[in-house]
């Protein structure tokens, strides 16, 4: 949730005081706060781990690409499987930037 005086920051940075008056509508609040951090991790390391493959693409190094693809589509999978993409979404990606990694 969002501070109760300033709704553009997360509760956790104003004192932990939020809009919910209810003691489930709190925990609830609290839940979110851990799940968008931990969805946050995620997202960061599919995009680090496309970025690595990007580079290695560009550089052309057959190795270090199939390990940086390789280590993509067990990245992705993963953020599927957690629900934080749409399987269909990370099938899209995979199988594109595979045909990229192949050329």
């Amino acid at each position: 949730t969002v501070c109760f005086y300033n709704r553009n920051i997360p509760s956790d940075y104003c004192g932990g005081m939020t809009l919910a008056n209810i003691k489930s509508a709190e925990k609830q609040a609290r839940q979110a706060l851990v799940r968008r951090d931990r969805n946050q991790q995620a997202k960061k390391a599919v995009r680090t781990a496309e970025k690595k493959l990007r580079t290695a693409i560009t550089a052309g190094d057959k190795t270090k690409k199939e390990e940086a693809l390789r280590e993509f589509m067990s990245v992705m999978s993963k953020a599927a499987q957690k629900g934080i993409y749409k399987k269909e979404t990370a099938s899209r990606k995979i199988s594109r930037i595979s045909i990229q990694a192949s050329k």
